[in-house]
């Protein structure tokens, strides 16, 4: 997992905003932090709700978002931490820009 103050992809020195683009680029990681957004989910709910996503590739992001402290599994299922629904608060601005950003290219 890609972790602030270690090199990852476009940062030699690890710069935590290169570590955290790194991690949240990382096939599927976004999708399953989205699907989360209303609360707990079993593993099961979760393949099913990111569709396609093999178990193997689910357990692998599963484990960098739990090392990452962005979910937590609980009794219930999988569930952001908090710092994990903050990362999710942050990135709806993006989103927002982003439909702009795709009507602006047709």
């Amino acid at each position: 997992m890609p972790k602030p103050g270690t090199p990852v992809r476009g940062s030699k020195t690890g710069r935590a905003d290169m570590a955290l683009i790194d991690l949240i680029g990382r096939r599927w990681l976004l999708r399953i932090l989205w699907e989360l957004r209303a609360g707990p989910l079993t593993f099961r709910a979760l393949q099913e709700a990111c569709g396609g996503i093999s178990p193997s590739v689910l357990n692998a992001r599963l484990a960098d978002l739990r090392e990452a402290k962005l979910v937590s599994h609980e009794g219930d299922g999988y569930a952001h931490t908090s710092l994990g629904g903050e990362l999710l608060e942050k990135l709806l601005p993006l989103s927002r820009w982003a439909e702009r950003w795709a009507k602006a290219l047709d």
